[in-house]
């Protein structure tokens, strides 16, 4: 199992993914147009937040490589193709909400959202299946 090349200082649980996804999901339904670079500027840094970790998962399974077996890395392989996809989603989702007209603002608001949350669900399961976090 992956879960023995954590330590101390990159032990992320899952909860707290969780608490910090939906903390930026509530944040952002309070902004308005007005607000963009408010809001544009919060969300750049979750998602180079984001970014770190799933970083640190891809680094955590490398160094269990050859420990794994041919179907846990094949899960592992899987699972990391899964979350840059959706993170890449994300990216575009993002890229585009804060480019939007203020009067496509809340569509691009909630698009940006339901993309964030759908990378949020991958890194569960991925915390859940390589023990990145308990």
């Amino acid at each position: 199992p992956v879960s023995h090349a954590q330590t101390g200082s990159d032990k992320i649980t899952i909860q707290e993914v969780k608490q910090e996804t939906q903390d930026l999901i509530e944040a952002l339904k309070g902004y308005s147009a007005d607000q963009r670079d408010e809001a544009v500027e919060m969300t750049r840094e979750a998602l180079g937040k984001l970014d770190r970790r799933i970083d640190t998962l891809e680094t955590r399974i490398d160094n269990n490589w050859d420990q794994m077996d041919k179907a846990a890395r094949e899960k592992a392989r899987a699972t990391l193709k899964a979350l840059r996809k959706q993170r890449i989603e994300l990216a575009e989702w993002y890229g585009s909400w804060k480019e939007s007209s203020a009067s496509a603002w809340e569509l691009m608001k909630n698009g940006f959202s339901d993309a964030y949350q759908t990378l949020n669900d991958a890194w569960e399961r991925a915390q859940m299946e390589f023990g990145a976090g308990n």
